[in-house]
């Protein structure tokens, strides 16, 4: 292969040898020509860096006889490709060291120079020369544009933060902007804001550009809708049509508002003390929405369960809660409210319907003094009932005792809710208590203790009879009812020589117990006779006193009317009356005795026995007596013989009483069965009995006929033999 100054050398030799041809007039003209071609129409053709070029140029011989002897390209002037068709072998193609390796002539029917990997510095104006072996010189001019793409475009935020795959999260409602931005490009690239096919923003394409210069192109979103949500927003750039628009894309990503909040379980009413479930969903948040339960102003702190759900957005809280009472009648509320944004919150409202155990209140009526109720007043009450469903029944109840509608008894019940007592009486005082039912149970109201003023009343209302020894104390105890309580007493003695009354000193006040108890010493006979107690407290004086018959001690009377019950082989009760005890504390005694001596000794309070182990059948002799400090009674005697005892029976015993027992009812059962079958037997003989006739004959041919069976005349009667003939 030549040099490049030898291929230089020869081309001007032979561009030397052309001019000084012959034909030299010719080619002169033909040059002219040939630069009238040069200066005419400049064929453009564009090229992408990096990618082929070709420049097309005519090579084909105007005429048959002629043939294609030279093709030269020149660039500015300057030759840098050349193909001789005299030069045979791979040496006939000459290039410039710029296109080294990178150009080729290819001949045909549409020949043109091929350029490979098409460079920046490849833009300028090509010239193509083809001198022919007769045909004059043709000259082509081709303006090779080369066209350098811009950069992938590059998007940031309005912070110029760059964002790749996912721009945002941005608030719903608000507004963001999204910068593209593409470097280089000539000529000058266009950019474009896509969404889908629709072209939302377009920087038109300029002349040729500085390299490295840098264009942009704002996209600005104006009060983001939920519609924004995941929409895909792509930034081209393109400044030819040799190559698809370069392309990045964004996709939208938004912080949603809840759009619905509801509680779903609205199941009433609820029950206080019954563990209530509720949920509440929320949708349309993204990322889901936090979920709080109020009561009124309060955020309750009862267990939440979060549940997203894939679809729709929705969020679901479950509240376990106990309602109480004073719930009732207030609203709870489901807020859903998103953390981002400022005024999100929203609100599910249910206004509670909690149901309850009544609760019953007890009081006076309004202008009754508690303290002041006496006697023969008329006494009102009233039941305050608070109860949610509305009670059905309201029962009152007096010391635990169903109080019933009776107005002749002086107890009327209007309503339900009030109680009215007339002539109320000191058996009246006490607790009462309303009690109030609905579905949910029955509410007691708390006891109103009602006291009733009445005047002081002996606790027992028979004369008591006291012993007393002369010069040895006695105490006399005086007991009475009242309220309020006695804060005063007074004794007197009636004796033959008047009535005294008793010095205070002498006696004991226990106000609270209504007691007094006095100290009596007899000196004289003339200090027996009648005591008599009186009692004052607000009410007024005792009306009737307390009367204590004094008399002298003495032995006791001997009791009477004995009696013997319940005697068995080994022990027997005894009762017998009391007599007078001689005015002291006075014991009974019972013993039993045998024939070997004493069995039983038995003391009581009360002339009441109840003797064991005496054993069986014996005759025993039972003493009964009283003692008291005075001294024994006399006593009575009298006899009673014990049971004898019975021997146990043993299990043949037993297992032979049931044999009897079921031959027994056996027997009868065969007996009765007998008694039934000779009734059927005479029934049926009794029906068989019928009149007949039978006809015979004879050897003479005639009829004997057979008289009845029952005549008292007839052969059966008088032949034990004959059988008679049945209807059988």
């Amino acid at each position: 292969m030549y040099s490049v100054e030898i291929v230089r050398t020869f081309i001007a030799f032979l561009l030397l040898a052309v001019s000084t041809s012959p034909s030299a007039t010719q080619n002169t003209i033909i040059s002219g020509s040939s630069l009238s071609t040069v200066t005419g129409t400049v064929t453009r053709v564009a090229a992408v860096v990096g990618g082929d070029a070709e420049l097309a140029c005519d090579s084909r011989p105007p005429m048959r006889n002629d043939s294609l002897l030279l093709v030269v390209w020149y660039r500015d002037n300057n030759p840098v490709y050349s193909y001789d068709t005299r030069v045979p072998g791979p040496t006939a193609h000459w290039m410039d060291e710029a296109f080294a390796d990178r150009t080729h002539w290819v001949g045909g029917p549409t020949s043109a120079l091929h350029i490979k990997n098409v460079q920046a510095r490849d833009r300028a104006t090509y010239r193509c020369r083809v001198d022919f072996t007769i045909s004059p010189t043709r000259n082509y001019r081709i303006a090779l544009d080369v066209i350098e793409l811009p950069s992938k475009p590059v998007i940031f935020d309005e912070y110029g933060k760059e964002i790749s795959g996912i721009a945002g999260p941005y608030n719903e409602g608000g507004d963001f902007k999204l910068i593209c931005s593409v470097n280089g490009g000539n000529p000058t690239p266009r950019i474009q804001w896509l969404h889908g096919e629709t072209v939302l923003a377009t920087l038109g394409a300029g002349e040729l550009q500085p390299a490295g210069s840098v264009r942009t192109l704002a996209l600005s979103i104006r009060n983001a809708t939920r519609s924004k949500l995941a929409n895909l927003y792509t930034c081209t750039a393109d400044n030819t049509l040799m190559s698809p628009p370069l392309r990045t894309s964004v996709r939208v990503d938004l912080y949603l508002r809840p759009l619905t909040v509801e509680i779903l379980s609205r199941e009433q009413p609820l029950s206080v003390g019954r563990k209530a479930e509720l949920w509440c969903r929320s949708t349309g948040a993204r990322p889901p929405a936090t979920i709080t339960w109020w009561l009124g102003s309060k955020q309750l702190n009862s267990v939440a369960k979060q549940r997203e759900l894939d679809e729709g957005n929705e969020t679901q809280s479950l509240l376990q809660w106990t309602p109480l009472k004073e719930h009732n009648g207030q609203v709870l509320s489901c807020r859903a409210e998103h953390s981002k944004f400022n005024k999100s919150t929203i609100e599910s409202r249910l206004p509670l319907n909690i149901y309850y155990v009544p609760v019953a209140t007890i009081h006076l009526g309004s202008k009754m003094n508690p303290n002041d109720i006496e006697e023969g007043d008329d006494v009102y009450f009233g039941c305050e009932v608070d109860a949610n469903p509305p009670a059905y029944k309201v029962v009152w109840e007096h010391n635990g005792i169903l109080l019933q509608h009776n107005p002749s008894g002086g107890v009327i019940l209007t309503g339900n809710t009030n109680l009215a007592l007339r002539n109320v009486s000191r058996h009246q005082a006490g607790k009462y208590t309303c009690t109030a039912s609905n579905v949910e149970g029955d509410g007691k109201s708390p006891p109103l203790h009602m006291q009733v003023v009445y005047k002081p009343l002996c606790r027992k209302k028979e004369i008591k009879l006291i012993g007393a020894a002369l010069q040895e104390p006695t105490s006399v105890e005086c007991e009475v009812d009242a309220f309020p309580p006695p804060d005063t007493f007074e004794w007197i003695l009636n004796n033959s020589a008047g009535s005294i009354k008793v010095d205070p000193d002498r006696f004991t006040i226990e106000a609270k117990e209504g007691r007094s108890v006095l100290t009596y010493t007899p000196v004289s006979d003339v200090d027996y006779g009648t005591l008599s107690c009186r009692a004052i407290n607000l009410a007024g004086q005792q009306t009737s006193p307390c009367i204590y018959t004094l008399l002298p001690a003495t032995r006791p009377d001997p009791p009477t009317n004995c009696t013997v019950y319940n005697l068995t082989d080994d022990s027997l009760d005894l009762h017998c009356l009391a007599g007078y005890e001689g005015g002291l504390q006075c014991v009974y005694v019972a013993e039993v005795w045998a024939n070997e001596g004493l069995v039983v000794n038995a003391s009581n309070g009360i002339a009441l026995w109840n003797l064991r182990r005496l054993g069986a059948k014996r005759q025993l002799q039972i003493v009964v007596y009283a003692v008291n400090a005075r001294g024994r009674s006399e006593h009575i005697k009298f006899t009673v013989e014990t049971a004898p005892r019975l021997s146990p029976r043993t299990e043949a015993q037993e297992a032979w009483e049931v044999n009897w027992a079921v031959g027994g009812v056996l027997g009868a059962a065969l007996t009765v069965a007998i008694i039934l079958c000779l009734a059927l037997i005479a029934t049926r003989i009794r029906h068989r009995s019928r009149d007949y006739e039978v006809t015979i004959p004879s050897s003479k041919n005639q009829k004997a006929n057979l008289p009845k069976r029952n005549s008292p005349h007839g052969p059966d009667d008088r032949n034990p033999d004959l059988i008679p003939l049945s209807k059988e």
